[in-house]
Protein backbone atom coordinates (compact mmCIF):
# COMPACT_ATOMS: atom_id res chain seq x y z
CA UNK A 1 0.00 0.00 0.00
CA UNK A 2 1.12 3.75 -0.85
CA UNK A 3 -0.04 7.26 0.34
CA UNK A 4 1.50 10.12 -0.62
CA UNK A 5 3.52 12.73 1.42
CA UNK A 6 4.64 15.75 -0.08
CA UNK A 7 4.78 14.55 -3.47
CA UNK A 8 6.43 11.12 -2.82
CA UNK A 9 4.77 8.09 -2.38
CA UNK A 10 5.27 6.15 0.92
CA UNK A 11 4.99 2.29 0.88
CA UNK A 12 3.84 0.46 3.91
CA UNK A 13 2.08 -3.09 4.98
CA UNK A 14 -0.83 -3.81 7.12
CA UNK A 15 -1.58 -6.88 8.67
CA UNK A 16 -3.45 -8.99 11.25
CA UNK A 17 -6.64 -7.25 13.75
CA UNK A 18 -6.04 -5.92 17.23
CA UNK A 19 -3.60 -3.83 18.81
CA UNK A 20 -1.95 -1.71 16.14
CA UNK A 21 2.25 -2.12 16.18
CA UNK A 22 4.52 -0.21 14.49
CA UNK A 23 7.52 -2.27 13.05
CA UNK A 24 10.56 0.55 11.62
CA UNK A 25 13.65 -0.51 10.02
CA UNK A 26 17.07 0.58 10.64
CA UNK A 27 19.74 2.50 7.70
CA UNK A 28 20.01 0.82 4.74
CA UNK A 29 16.93 -1.79 5.50
CA UNK A 30 13.39 -1.93 4.59
CA UNK A 31 10.54 -3.11 5.58
CA UNK A 32 11.56 -6.84 4.85
CA UNK A 33 13.55 -7.07 7.51
CA UNK A 34 10.35 -8.03 9.58
CA UNK A 35 9.27 -10.91 7.12
CA UNK A 36 10.09 -13.98 9.73
CA UNK A 37 8.20 -12.04 12.64
CA UNK A 38 5.57 -11.41 10.77
CA UNK A 39 3.34 -14.13 10.28
CA UNK A 40 3.44 -14.93 14.24
CA UNK A 41 2.89 -11.18 15.35
CA UNK A 42 0.23 -10.59 13.11
CA UNK A 43 -1.92 -13.29 14.52
CA UNK A 44 -2.95 -11.40 17.56
CA UNK A 45 -2.18 -7.74 16.02
CA UNK A 46 -2.67 -5.29 13.57
CA UNK A 47 1.19 -4.87 12.54
CA UNK A 48 1.89 -1.68 10.38
CA UNK A 49 5.44 -2.13 9.01
CA UNK A 50 7.04 1.04 6.84
CA UNK A 51 9.33 2.04 4.77
CA UNK A 52 11.21 5.47 5.74
CA UNK A 53 12.31 7.81 3.24
CA UNK A 54 14.50 6.72 0.28
CA UNK A 55 14.47 3.37 1.94
CA UNK A 56 12.50 0.37 0.48
CA UNK A 57 10.13 1.50 -1.88
CA UNK A 58 9.19 4.80 -0.25
CA UNK A 59 10.96 7.70 -2.22
CA UNK A 60 12.93 10.78 -1.09
CA UNK A 61 11.95 14.01 -0.47
CA UNK A 62 15.25 15.68 -0.30
CA UNK A 63 18.96 15.60 0.36
CA UNK A 64 18.50 15.51 4.21
CA UNK A 65 15.74 12.97 5.90
CA UNK A 66 15.51 14.26 9.80
CA UNK A 67 13.94 11.76 11.98
CA UNK A 68 12.03 14.51 12.70
CA UNK A 69 10.66 14.07 8.95
CA UNK A 70 10.54 10.28 8.66
CA UNK A 71 8.10 10.71 12.38
CA UNK A 72 6.07 12.79 10.10
CA UNK A 73 5.66 10.32 7.13
CA UNK A 74 5.03 7.17 9.78
CA UNK A 75 1.64 9.87 11.42
CA UNK A 76 0.50 10.36 8.29
CA UNK A 77 0.56 6.65 7.40
CA UNK A 78 -1.47 6.43 10.80
CA UNK A 79 -3.35 9.04 10.50
CA UNK A 80 -4.33 7.32 7.15
CA UNK A 81 -5.13 4.22 8.99
CA UNK A 82 -6.92 6.10 11.81
CA UNK A 83 -4.88 4.55 14.22
CA UNK A 84 -4.23 6.49 17.36
CA UNK A 85 -2.51 4.38 19.99
CA UNK A 86 0.08 2.13 18.89
CA UNK A 87 3.42 0.32 20.13
CA UNK A 88 6.47 0.56 18.30
CA UNK A 89 9.45 -1.22 17.52
CA UNK A 90 12.10 0.48 15.44
CA UNK A 91 15.69 -1.31 15.40
CA UNK A 92 18.21 1.04 15.19
CA UNK A 93 17.56 4.00 12.70
CA UNK A 94 14.21 3.38 13.72
CA UNK A 95 14.58 3.38 16.93
CA UNK A 96 15.71 7.50 16.80
CA UNK A 97 12.48 7.86 13.98
CA UNK A 98 10.37 6.17 16.88
CA UNK A 99 11.48 8.36 19.65
CA UNK A 100 11.21 11.60 17.47
CA UNK A 101 7.36 10.57 17.02
CA UNK A 102 7.26 9.80 20.64
CA UNK A 103 8.45 13.36 21.36
CA UNK A 104 5.69 14.71 19.71
CA UNK A 105 2.69 12.44 20.26
CA UNK A 106 3.37 10.67 23.56
CA UNK A 107 -0.25 10.54 24.02
CA UNK A 108 -0.40 7.86 20.99
CA UNK A 109 1.88 5.62 22.54
CA UNK A 110 1.52 2.23 24.12
CA UNK A 111 4.63 1.29 23.93
CA UNK A 112 8.33 1.76 23.06
CA UNK A 113 11.12 -0.78 21.92
CA UNK A 114 14.45 0.46 20.90
CA UNK A 115 15.90 -2.41 18.91
CA UNK A 116 19.70 -2.08 18.65
CA UNK A 117 19.54 1.55 18.88
CA UNK A 118 20.36 4.91 21.16
CA UNK A 119 18.38 7.70 22.69
CA UNK A 120 21.71 9.85 22.49
CA UNK A 121 22.53 12.29 20.06
CA UNK A 122 25.66 12.00 17.72
CA UNK A 123 28.78 12.61 19.68
CA UNK A 124 31.61 14.72 17.83
CA UNK A 125 33.65 11.95 16.78
CA UNK A 126 30.20 10.25 15.05
CA UNK A 127 29.35 13.18 13.28
CA UNK A 128 32.65 13.43 11.97
CA UNK A 129 33.03 9.65 11.16
CA UNK A 130 29.26 10.05 9.10
CA UNK A 131 30.69 13.01 7.00
CA UNK A 132 33.60 10.79 5.88
CA UNK A 133 31.51 8.10 5.31
CA UNK A 134 29.23 9.94 2.93
CA UNK A 135 31.91 11.51 1.34
CA UNK A 136 33.16 7.52 0.98
CA UNK A 137 29.62 6.47 -0.41
CA UNK A 138 29.71 8.87 -3.24
CA UNK A 139 32.82 7.25 -4.75
CA UNK A 140 31.55 3.71 -3.80
CA UNK A 141 28.31 3.09 -2.31
CA UNK A 142 28.33 -0.81 -3.59
CA UNK A 143 30.89 -1.51 -1.87
CA UNK A 144 30.69 0.64 1.55
CA UNK A 145 26.80 -1.45 1.87
CA UNK A 146 28.78 -4.67 1.25
CA UNK A 147 31.30 -4.18 4.18
CA UNK A 148 28.74 -1.81 6.40
CA UNK A 149 26.34 -4.72 6.48
CA UNK A 150 28.65 -7.53 6.89
CA UNK A 151 30.34 -5.59 10.00
CA UNK A 152 26.88 -4.84 11.99
CA UNK A 153 27.38 -8.70 12.68
CA UNK A 154 29.24 -10.68 15.43
CA UNK A 155 32.37 -11.82 13.53
CA UNK A 156 31.34 -15.84 14.11
CA UNK A 157 28.00 -15.09 13.12
CA UNK A 158 29.08 -13.99 9.65
CA UNK A 159 29.35 -17.15 8.34
CA UNK A 160 26.14 -18.68 10.51
CA UNK A 161 24.31 -16.06 8.73
CA UNK A 162 25.91 -15.79 5.42
CA UNK A 163 22.89 -16.21 3.39
CA UNK A 164 20.53 -13.89 5.18
CA UNK A 165 23.55 -11.39 5.14
CA UNK A 166 23.53 -11.59 1.37
CA UNK A 167 19.98 -10.95 1.34
CA UNK A 168 20.49 -7.87 3.04
CA UNK A 169 22.87 -6.47 0.94
CA UNK A 170 21.17 -7.05 -2.16
CA UNK A 171 17.99 -5.42 -0.54
CA UNK A 172 20.01 -2.62 0.87
CA UNK A 173 22.09 -1.94 -2.95
CA UNK A 174 18.39 -1.32 -4.03
CA UNK A 175 18.52 1.69 -2.05
CA UNK A 176 19.12 5.09 -3.87
CA UNK A 177 22.25 7.06 -3.41
CA UNK A 178 20.07 10.06 -2.36
CA UNK A 179 18.37 7.84 0.91
CA UNK A 180 21.39 6.74 1.96
CA UNK A 181 23.10 10.08 2.31
CA UNK A 182 19.38 11.97 3.33
CA UNK A 183 19.61 9.24 6.06
CA UNK A 184 23.33 9.49 7.15
CA UNK A 185 22.76 13.41 6.82
CA UNK A 186 19.28 12.91 9.14
CA UNK A 187 21.16 11.13 12.02
CA UNK A 188 24.12 13.09 12.10
CA UNK A 189 21.95 16.34 13.53
CA UNK A 190 19.43 14.36 15.48
CA UNK A 191 18.47 15.57 18.91
CA UNK A 192 19.24 13.80 22.27
CA UNK A 193 16.12 12.20 23.40
CA UNK A 194 17.44 9.96 26.38
CA UNK A 195 14.48 11.99 29.01
CA UNK A 196 11.92 10.48 26.96
CA UNK A 197 13.37 6.88 28.52
CA UNK A 198 12.47 9.01 31.92
CA UNK A 199 9.64 11.08 31.72
CA UNK A 200 6.80 9.58 29.49
CA UNK A 201 3.84 7.35 30.57
CA UNK A 202 3.82 4.98 28.39
CA UNK A 203 6.20 1.28 29.21
CA UNK A 204 9.31 0.72 27.28
CA UNK A 205 11.90 -1.44 26.15
CA UNK A 206 15.43 -1.46 24.99
CA UNK A 207 16.75 -4.24 23.36
CA UNK A 208 21.26 -4.42 23.12
CA UNK A 209 23.28 -6.50 21.83
CA UNK A 210 26.91 -7.47 24.38
CA UNK A 211 29.21 -6.75 21.36
CA UNK A 212 27.16 -4.48 19.04
CA UNK A 213 29.40 -3.08 16.95
CA UNK A 214 27.66 0.22 16.70
CA UNK A 215 26.43 0.79 20.03
CA UNK A 216 28.86 0.77 23.36
CA UNK A 217 26.89 -1.45 25.91
CA UNK A 218 27.76 0.83 28.50
CA UNK A 219 26.27 4.04 27.41
CA UNK A 220 23.38 2.11 26.68
CA UNK A 221 23.03 1.26 30.14
CA UNK A 222 23.71 4.95 31.77
CA UNK A 223 21.12 5.96 29.03
CA UNK A 224 18.33 3.61 31.30
CA UNK A 225 19.92 4.20 34.74
CA UNK A 226 17.02 5.14 37.56
CA UNK A 227 14.51 4.43 34.40
CA UNK A 228 11.93 2.18 34.06
CA UNK A 229 13.12 0.92 31.00
CA UNK A 230 13.00 -2.84 30.67
CA UNK A 231 15.99 -4.17 29.57
CA UNK A 232 16.99 -7.19 27.45
CA UNK A 233 20.25 -8.28 26.47
CA UNK A 234 21.61 -10.89 24.14
CA UNK A 235 25.74 -11.84 23.30
CA UNK A 236 25.44 -10.50 19.65
CA UNK A 237 25.70 -7.84 17.55
CA UNK A 238 23.48 -5.30 15.82
CA UNK A 239 21.14 -7.14 13.92
CA UNK A 240 19.61 -8.87 16.98
CA UNK A 241 16.10 -9.81 14.80
CA UNK A 242 18.65 -12.33 12.81
CA UNK A 243 21.29 -13.24 15.36
CA UNK A 244 18.36 -14.00 17.93
CA UNK A 245 15.62 -14.21 16.10
CA UNK A 246 13.62 -17.06 18.07
CA UNK A 247 14.20 -15.06 21.32
CA UNK A 248 13.26 -11.60 19.79
CA UNK A 249 10.23 -12.70 18.66
CA UNK A 250 9.53 -13.75 22.41
CA UNK A 251 10.56 -11.32 23.94
CA UNK A 252 8.59 -8.48 21.76
CA UNK A 253 5.53 -10.30 21.91
CA UNK A 254 5.52 -10.25 25.72
CA UNK A 255 6.57 -6.62 25.98
CA UNK A 256 3.06 -5.98 23.80
CA UNK A 257 0.85 -7.92 25.31
CA UNK A 258 2.04 -6.58 28.63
Amino acid sequence: MIIDFKGTNIHYTDSGKGHAVVLLHGFLESSKIWRSLLPELSKKNRVICIDLLGHGKTGCIGYVHTMEDMAEAVEAVLKQLRIRRSTFIGHSMGGYVALAFAEKNPDNLKGLCLLNSTASSDSPEKQLNRTRTIATIKKNHNTFIRIAITNLFRPKNRIIFRDQIKQLIKDAQQTPLQGIIAALEGMKIRDNREALLHFTPFKKMMIAGKRDPVLNYETLLEQIEGSQVEFIEFPDGHMSFIENESEILHVIMHFIEK
